[in-house]
């Protein structure tokens, strides 16, 4: 399912699970549902791109993780899919829809992963590859994602009729430099700024970003922030927004630590 959707190739799940249930006869369709999300998880973990529609959950065997890294390893085919895809520039962007089309609900999380977090790859494939991370420095991606969302701002107020607000949108993170723990500022319909961090992701929803110590402060202090995760980018680009302090709608993992002597 996963070299399906890299390539953009349709694949119906349902078919796959009533596929499984005949050689799994003692496993319900349900339980093998949970055990694909159970792969999500396990995909994330290891910095890999997960299949779109199996929301990530944890508390997994052990011995199912070792299976999907040995998996991969196995086939370096789908390695090198990921790898091309979050390696892709990205020269423009699709035009969006309508906006209310455009904007959707932030997903719901799992509100503990006690039982994985900390675990490290046992299988050489992905241990220096995090494909997510790698997608995450992808300058193309971002300017483009950052550029959907100032065409979809600019949208949204003219169409609500504030369009001397929409004319006011600055792309910051272009004109001011990129420290600022934000990208753009827009305006909401009381004329009030939004500062907005765009993220973007060629994947679902559920794809983990990754946040600087400076946007997660801004996050945190200045009034009317909010990020923007753009995902699906290369497809069918949607938004979901995280008003406020990133601490309070994201689990948040250090990734990375500045050691001083």
């Amino acid at each position: 399912m996963l070299e399906h959707q890299f390539r953009g190739e349709s694949f119906n799940k349902s078919e796959h699970n009533r596929r499984l249930q005949t050689i799994l006869r003692n496993r319900s369709e349900g339980a093998i549902e949970f055990k694909h999300c159970n792969i999500s998880a396990i995909l994330i973990e290891i910095g890999f791109p997960y299949v779109d529609g199996y929301k990530p959950r944890g508390n997994y065997q052990e011995l199912l993780k070792d299976e999907v890294e040995v998996y991969l390893g196995l086939h370096a085919d789908i390695v090198a899919l990921a790898q091309a895809i979050v390696d892709a520039p990205v020269f423009e962007f699709a035009e969006p829809l309508n906006i209310d089309d455009i904007f959707v609900p932030a997903p719901s999380r799992e509100r503990t992963h006690a039982t994985y977090e900390n675990r490290q790859p046992s299988f050489p494939v992905l241990r220096n590859a995090n494909y997510l991370e790698r997608e995450a420095r992808n300058s193309s991606l971002g300017l483009a994602g950052e550029k959907f969302v100032l065409d979809v701002e600019h949208r949204r107020l003219w169409e609500l009729g504030f369009r001397s607000l929409a004319e006011r949108i600055d792309h910051v993170a272009q004109t001011q430099g990129d420290g600022l723990g934000y990208d753009i500022v827009s305006y909401d319909e009381n004329g009030r700024e939004r500062l907005i961090e765009v993220k973007t992701t060629a994947f679902g929803s559920m794809t983990p970003f990754f946040a600087s110590a400076k946007e997660l402060s801004v996050s945190d202090t200045r009034e009317g922030f909010q990020l923007y995760r753009v995902f699906k980018f290369r497809e069918a680009p949607r938004i979901f927004s995280l008003p406020g302090p990133l601490r309070e709608s994201c689990t948040l993992d250090p990734v990375q630590f500045r050691a001083r002597l």
